[in-house]
């Protein structure tokens, strides 16, 4: 069988098995070899498909590439390297054995050619990032780690609703455009959405990705809603919902970052804003904005993983993760703040980082297709960007007022690990070609152009501006934001309570009226058949006394009468 036959991801589900079974210096080995083979073998993957199983009556198409799936198959597996360098030192081989399954669920989406192959590799990334989740030991990961196992599977049921319906609809499994018009593509489109962390289930994001473990946290800001905008290409390309989707998951993100105390929550609100220029880029579905929605999701998981990176660098080393209990940590951290300011300003589309030259192609495509609310809309939230995750991650965790704490800055490995993806953030703005010349249609496209990098700089200056103005308002408290996840966290426990006090109300009228009904069965049981305390025959019970001869032939022979007239009735 040749290497294109072999499905890369294979490669990371063997190595998710040996991190349980090796030690030491092996299990680092395993740890940074897997995702170079992985590479390798992705890039051996021609276009087309490359293999079919016969299942039941329907062909499916394990392995299938094309210029796009290789592209974000070959992101993760990078993805994948460096989170496992990053990792390695102090998370344990339980964690890493389901985060490299859980990579290896979403290259496995990447190749698959038709729906079925898909859902199962969907599947096995709910099940491992769950895992990732709880792994992150405490009470609120574990809390978190159920709700984020019920919104999966509930998106899981969803999704496979939207699959059956299809193929009984046209007899295919295959992977290909669609739009929502009938209830089967609406139901597929639901389910990839709440993947994608779309509204009105967003709130799962933010809930879980802050209670893992800083290493942990890194892999999961990776796959899944990545995972859910390639699918999106695939299957809804100019779905004409995804714009207004999009845009509200854009100013949501933006909204809720800015309200937020905790580190992590502002990134994974930051997360759901990326998303949503993608998922706008998807419904506009030009050549422009599909290439767009590719570039800007690979340039996204860099630097948003290098943001977590630095975060988690924090966390580790310091224990806190409040922005009101940070500040001044760059006097002794100082190659963890000049990485999180790089990821900073590559989120912010700075120009010169990857932001710039993946973003501003999908406000080009909005600007070819003369949609001009869209454009406005997307060059606000750009602004917004740079005031949440821009400025006021840096600006809170290493430059506010000294929190007085020293810490020690990242240990060599998370450094050299944040470093690789700081040097790619930089890379990929100054010689964006080498992206381009990988997306799935040509690229023309000019990014550095006089105006747009004067309008951005300008558009940053004046956001930079409004921020330190409004710095007064931008301090936290000890609080944590709720949006939609209040209808279960506060809601659903309170509705919850309510029904156990009904159920306990009617117990205890049942419980009553048992009570009273025994009563009452003792007290016919005593009239009519209760024995005597004493040895006179008066005491008993109508039926326990000794009738006379005469007194009980009447009753036999009444009795005997009644049943011949039943009978002959």
């Amino acid at each position: 069988m040749g290497f294109e036959l072999f499905p890369p991801a294979f490669i990371l589900l063997f190595a998710a098995v040996l991190i349980g079974l090796v030690k030491g210096h092996i299990r680092t080995f395993v740890l940074l070899i897997a995702p170079v083979l992985t590479l390798w073998a992705i890039w051996q993957v021609p276009d087309g498909v490359q293999s079919t199983i016969k299942f039941l009556s329907y062909t499916i198409e394990p392995i299938e590439g094309s210029p796009l799936r290789r592209l974000f198959a070959t992101v993760f597996a990078i993805m994948v390297f460096v989170g496992g360098l990053y990792s390695f030192r102090i998370a344990r081989w339980y964690e890493l054995a389901a985060a490299y399954a859980y990579a290896a669920g979403a290259i496995g989406v990447c190749f698959a050619g038709d729906l079925i192959t898909m859902f199962v590799y969907w599947e096995l990334m709910a099940i491992f990032s769950t895992i990732v989740v709880f792994c992150g030991g405490t009470a609120g990961a574990r809390a978190a780690g159920i709700r984020y196992a019920i919104m999966h599977l509930l998106g899981g049921v969803i999704l496979q609703i939207g699959i059956v319906g299809v193929v009984i609809n046209t007899g295919s499994v295959q992977i290909q455009p669609m739009l929502a018009t009938d209830f089967s593509t609406w139901m597929i489109l639901i389910g990839v959405l709440i993947n994608a962390a779309a509204p009105p289930v967003s709130a799962w994001l933010a809930d879980a990705y802050p209670e893992a473990t800083p290493t942990g946290s890194v892999f999961l800001s990776a796959f899944t809603t990545k995972t859910a905008v390639l699918a999106l290409i695939l299957l809804f390309p100019g779905e004409p919902v995804l714009i207004g989707l999009g845009l509200f998951m854009v100013m949501y993100g933006i909204i809720f970052a800015l309200l937020e105390n905790d580190v992590r929550r502002i990134l994974a609100y930051s997360v759901v804003n990326q998303v949503g220029f993608m998922v706008v880029a998807v419904g506009i579905g030009t050549e422009m904005a599909l290439n767009g929605a590719t570039a800007h999701a690979f340039a996204h998981i860099v630097y948003k993983a290098l943001l977590f990176m630095s975060a988690g660098v924090v966390i580790y080393r310091t224990g806190k993760n409040k922005c009101i209990e940070l500040g001044g940590l760059f006097r002794t951290m100082p190659l963890t703040c000049a990485c999180g300011i790089i990821g900073a300003l590559a989120i912010s589309s700075f120009p010169l980082t990857s932001g710039f030259t993946t973003k501003s192609m999908i406000s080009q495509a909005a600007v070819d297709m003369n949609l001009v609310w869209v454009y406005m809309a997307l060059t606000a939230a750009s602004a917004g960007v740079f005031l949440h995750a821009g400025i006021k991650f840096p600006w809170f965790v290493f430059f506010q007022k000294d929190s007085g704490l020293r810490p020690k800055d990242a240990p060599w490995n998370m450094g050299l690990a944040m470093v690789i993806f700081a040097g790619l953030c930089i890379l990929l703005g100054v010689f964006p070609e080498l992206i381009y010349n990988l997306l799935p249609y040509p690229v023309d496209y000019v990014p550095y152009s006089m105006g747009k990098v004067l309008f951005y700089l300008q558009l940053l200056l004046f956001s930079g501006l409004a921020f330190f103005v409004l710095l007064p308002l931008m301090k936290r408290t000890m609080t944590i934001s709720l949006d939609t996840d209040w209808l279960w966290r506060r809601a659903g426990y309170s509705l919850l309570k309510v029904i156990e006090r009904l159920f306990s109300s009617i117990a205890a009228v049942i419980a009553k009226q048992r009570v009273r009904l025994q009563q009452f069965m003792h007290s016919i049981a005593v009239k009519y058949l209760g024995q005597p305390h004493t040895a006179d025959s008066k005491e008993r019970g109508m039926f326990a006394r000794s009738w006379p001869v005469g007194t009980t032939a009447l009753w036999i022979a009444g009795l005997l009468s009644a049943y011949v007239l039943l009978y002959y009735l």
